[in-house]
């Protein structure tokens, strides 16, 4: 009779297993189906019901299990096999501790300036604390969808329309502070909040749209007029570039011909300084006094002849035919130029009584 009892004890045990196992089975089915319908609005944790209590349940990879014997909480399930007490334990929530992406709807929001947009997001959820998501909250996702909504109106109130399309991470980082902030009860944390379309009214769009084509246009004319400014900054420092080259090349110029003329004058002078050095050596003898009578009496009659020559009227001496009169007068200027500048040498005193004897007698010495 106990060999009966065992038998039948040990059918029933493996009758539930096949039942528990066939229900797991109809949940992956069910949870594959409607991820293929496309159906993300709702998280996986709520499209799963609890299994039904066979006295053993078998607790999947990142799920949690809360179990309550005669309706009070008694435990949560980690990953693995458990044993239950049929009837007396009671499987009542289920939670995945996976990420969620949680879908929130489209709905309109006011901003400051007073403009009616539609907006949208996805949340990004997960639960922490099991327990505090079961009993703190009836269908927390669903309060946390509400509260993104609320939180995400009241965001928005504050900021400009322009504002709003700037500062769009700014905007994901407080909804998601302000959701954490009235969720710490809930067990769940919000990771991050992403909007995901701003749709504006069809009059603003249009106005965005021209205000857009106003500022590049008006960056396009600012182009514009820095490129010609730019432009007329260059030649003018060309220009300036070029006008001073050019009056350095003038000053240079100036400098080299000045040098020039200098180096040239001085030269002269040198030449000069010389030849007055040479004349006043041969002065000092007999020969170079009767040299330099015959210079002078031969420049005096060669400019006598030129008198003619460059102009009407002719200057004639009062004894024109006896040169020896005119020779002794150049003798007698030449004379009179050195006494001044120096004493009378005894040399230049005998030249001057043979050039007076010469032209007294009315011949020229050869």
């Amino acid at each position: 009779r106990s060999r009966v009892i065992m038998q039948r004890s040990l059918g029933g045990v493996m009758r539930c297993a096949r039942i528990a196992a066939l229900g797991c089975g109809r949940v992956q089915m069910n949870r594959g189906m409607s991820m293929l319908a496309g159906d993300v609005s709702v998280p996986l944790a709520a499209r799963r019901r609890p299994p039904p209590n066979f006295g053993f349940v078998i607790v999947p990879q990142q799920w949690v299990y809360i179990v309550e014997r005669l309706g009070k909480f008694n435990r949560s399930l980690e990953p693995g096999f458990h044993l239950l007490i049929p009837v007396i334990d009671n499987i009542t929530y289920i939670h995945s501790l996976k990420e969620e992406a949680i879908s929130i709807p489209n709905q309109m929001a006011i901003t400051r300036d007073n403009v009616t947009i539609n907006i949208d997001g996805v949340l990004y959820a997960k639960v922490d604390d099991p327990k505090a998501a079961s009993y703190g909250v009836e269908n927390p996702y669903r309060a946390l969808t509400l509260l993104a909504q609320t939180t995400m109106r009241s965001e928005l109130g504050k900021l400009t329309l322009d504002k709003t399309f700037e500062e769009r991470e700014t905007l994901n980082t407080r909804i998601v502070q302000a959701i954490n902030d009235a969720a710490k009860a809930w067990g769940i944390t919000c990771l991050r909040y992403e909007i995901r379309d701003i749709n504006p009214p069809a009059n603003v769009r249009k106005a965005m749209e021209l205000q857009a084509e106003a500022e590049r246009r008006k960056r396009a004319n600012i182009l514009d007029s820095e490129g010609e400014q730019q432009s007329e900054i260059n030649i003018a420092e060309g220009q300036k570039a070029a006008t001073i080259l050019s009056s350095e090349a003038q000053q240079q110029q100036q400098i080299n011909t000045a040098k020039g003329q200098a180096d040239a004058i001085r030269l002269k002078a040198d030449a000069t300084a010389e030849a007055l050095r040479l004349v006043a050596e041969a002065m000092a003898n007999r020969q170079g006094a009767d040299a330099v009578a015959l210079r002078v009496a031969e420049q005096y009659v060669e400019a006598f002849g030129k008198l003619a020559k460059e102009g009407n009227t002719v200057i004639i001496p009062a004894d024109a035919a006896n040169a020896g009169s005119m020779v002794a007068q150049a003798m007698a200027v030449f004379k009179h130029s050195t006494s001044q500048m120096a004493p009378p040498r005894a040399s230049e005193t005998t030249a001057s009584a043979s050039v007076s004897e010469f032209a007294d007698e009315g011949q020229l010495p050869r």
